[in-house]
């Protein structure tokens, strides 16, 4: 009994070893390739975020009133409507509506 738990012992620790070496690869192999992309990185022009020209903001502040005009439409439907066709029927009427609300009062035309 002695003996075969030693060869079963012996074959798991092999497997261990084998494992951990693999493992040791793997990440070397990863460490080596993060080197590179650092080197790489360090050359590249670093860019912000997201974009801060005017266009930018303003399209941002476009977005937030007809986020929050949506919502007020929506608010405003839930509250006075008891039905849920009818908050249902605002909400696809809403939806379909808001290209059409963007494009007349922010003139975009895309």
């Amino acid at each position: 009994m002695s003996k075969e738990r030693q060869r079963r012992r012996a074959a798991l620790e092999a497997e261990r070893a084998r494992a951990a070496a693999e493992n040791d690869r793997r990440n070397a192999r990863r460490a080596r390739r993060r080197a590179r992309l650092a080197r790489v990185s360090r050359l590249m022009p670093r860019r912000s975020g997201r974009p801060g020209g005017l266009l930018a903001r303003r399209r941002r502040e476009q977005n937030a009133i007809v986020v929050v005009a949506f919502l007020l439409v929506q608010v405003l439907a839930w509250i006075s409507l008891s039905s849920w066709t009818g908050r249902l029927a605002v909400f696809v009427l809403s939806v379909f509506l808001l290209p059409v609300f963007v494009t007349l009062a922010f003139d975009r035309r895309s």
